[in-house]
């Protein structure tokens, strides 16, 4: 795995080594398994497991399975094996679930409530909000607040024995109503929640919230620096009043970073999985997501990813990444490994009617014209072939260097053709294109000299293999949506043209035998990935074109 450069998460790092505070570095990354994982994840992923790397420490997989509302085993092992591809490797430290930590979570909850710092509350969701003031009122107490110690253990352990319903009562931190930190407002540690559990099965019916069994979890594994992402900034002291108040021993510490926000795109599970379960997409791995598993699917590599992020940096402060940035990425890649390979999109016949009938020949073509040694492949060539519509014009406009009336062009790696005619349907329309080709041309040059400035690309429409070219585009027409407009949501900025199919498209021979996840270039149309879902179809990795200019470029 590529190593990122260092940020500022990594020099509070080295300083903590150096002046002895930790002794080895121990990281994790906390997914809840409520979706799939997404580029941002990819971010917090490599900066946990970098840092870990780099000194020598240990990188923690551990599952935030406290809500078996909306948790699945599936979710599960997508993220395990997303982790695995984009890494290279297990995580180091090992794979662990939040839920196996309940009971100690429990037991930190008693040991709260003994303390005088945790309650039972009876107040509705709805009077817990007018209760908690705003941000420029102070809270008020729960009438609840001053429980005694033996009626909040009792009605603690009768919530976990099930007698009370879902929302009736939720166990309290007791910290500061009027604290200007919202989160420090006496915060719910526990709710009532009777659901089974993809792991615990029907055990327990009361469960922690994050906010109070992500720092036990830390504090049980040995975490030393527990990154995540800006957002948890004003829950730090809410974290470190767990951590200083539960006795455990160790003491772990939050750092957080900015999330990677990307154009035209959105990094939420929450509105990412209303696209999937609304069938606006083609489930979590459609390539138009940024999903890691949709990434893998349309051709985009590991090292393309943490290139990426890479670059993007780690930071603290908002900032919006152009998504040209990854595509830029993927493109400087695939430019040196992909294999060269003719597709034609958009097939027009072109008959060569001074060509023998039922003749084969085979013409040598560069594997990659950049990089001979990596040697050149036969393609049959025949009587009759395809071209790309759009290189024929009957009419065409000013400076139109391909197949026109009384033009000529260079057939790639072969003969010069010459039009002389086509054929029609009944509303106009070109069905077929007629030309001679000159012989003495074959190895793609004239011996009298003469010039074309034209080269086009051809498969024998004999030996061409039928395939369904899935061409992606943004999925938003919004660049930053963050400025969406007041009155709209995502729904509004969706484009409509984020996907085409091409179902008459041809490859060359050869590509019949390619497997799901094989990239190539198709020669003038971009970067194609063989499709891991659908038979006989190529997705658009990226197109040739790079409009993408870095400073650093």
């Amino acid at each position: 795995m590529e190593e990122m450069s260092r940020n500022f998460i990594e020099e509070i790092i080295a300083e903590d080594l150096a002046e002895g505070r930790v002794k080895k570095v121990h990281t994790r990354f906390p997914p809840e398994p409520n979706g799939y994982l997404h580029l941002g994840s990819a971010k917090a992923i490599l900066i946990n497991s970098t840092a870990a790397k780099k000194f020598g420490g240990l990188f923690n997989l551990r599952f935030d399975d406290t809500n078996p509302v909306k948790e699945d085993v599936e979710y599960v092992r997508a993220i395990e094996q997303d982790i695995k591809w984009l890494t290279g490797e297990d995580p180091s430290g090992g794979i662990f679930y939040g839920s196996d930590y309940f009971d100690k979570c429990y037991e930190f909850a008693v040991l709260l409530i003994k303390k005088g710092l945790a309650y039972v509350c009876d107040l509705t969701q709805e009077e817990m909000r007018e209760y908690r003031g705003s941000l420029t009122e102070p809270g008020k107490n729960s009438p609840y607040r001053d429980r005694s110690v033996e009626e909040n253990l009792d009605l603690f352990e009768r919530m976990k024995n099930g007698e009370f319903e879902d929302g009736s009562k939720v166990l309290r931190a007791k910290i500061d109503m009027a604290s200007p930190n919202m989160n420090m407002r006496d915060p719910a540690i526990y709710r009532i929640v009777h659901t089974s559990h993809h792991r615990q099965g029907d055990k327990w019916c009361i469960y922690p919230l994050y906010d109070f069994a992500h720092p036990i979890q830390d504090v049980l594994e040995g975490i030393t620096h527990s990154c995540c992402s800006i957002e948890f900034e004003n829950h730090r002291p809410l974290y470190d009043w767990v951590v200083n108040n539960i006795d455990a021993g160790h003491k772990s510490h939050q750092y957080e970073f900015a999330r990677l926000n990307v154009t035209y795109t959105v990094m939420s599970k929450r509105y990412l999985r209303h696209l999937v379960e609304t069938n606006y997409v083609d489930g979590w791995d459609d390539p138009r997501l940024p999903t890691l598993c949709a990434l893998r699917r349309r051709g985009y590599t590991p090292s393309s990813i943490i290139e990426f992020v890479t670059r993007a940096g780690v930071a603290k402060t908002y900032s919006l990444v152009d998504i040209g940035l990854l595509e830029y990425c993927i493109r400087n890649e695939l430019n040196e490994t992909a294999p060269r390979r003719i597709a034609v999109t958009k097939p027009l016949k072109v008959i060569i009617d001074n060509y023998p009938e039922g003749q084969t020949e085979y013409i040598d073509i560069p594997n990659n014209p950049k990089n001979p040694e990596e040697g050149v492949r036969s393609l049959p060539f025949t009587k009759e072939l395809y071209i790309e519509r759009s290189d024929f014009e009957e009419v065409p406009p000013p400076k139109f260097f391909r197949l026109k009336p009384d033009g000529e062009v260079r057939l790639m790696g072969c003969y010069y053709i010459k039009y002389v005619g086509c054929d029609k349907d009944e509303n106009g329309n070109v069905t077929a294109v007629h030309c001679t080709y000159d012989p003495e041309t074959r190895n793609g040059s004239s011996p009298d000299g003469r010039k074309v400035k034209g080269t086009i690309h051809w498969l024998s429409s004999e030996y061409a293999k039928p395939v369904s070219l899935r061409l992606y585009d943004r999925l938003f027409t919004l660049e930053d949506l963050g400025d969406m407009e007041e009155g709209t949501d995502f729904g509004d900025y969706l484009n409509e043209n984020s996907l085409t199919v091409l179902d008459n498209a041809y490859v060359e021979p050869s590509l019949a035998d390619s497997k799901a996840g094989d990239r190539f270039q198709f020669v003038r149309n971009g970067y194609f990935c063989r499709d891991s879902k659908y038979d006989n179809t190529f997705n658009l990795i990226v197109g040739l074109k790079d409009s993408y200019t870095p400073k650093e470029k």
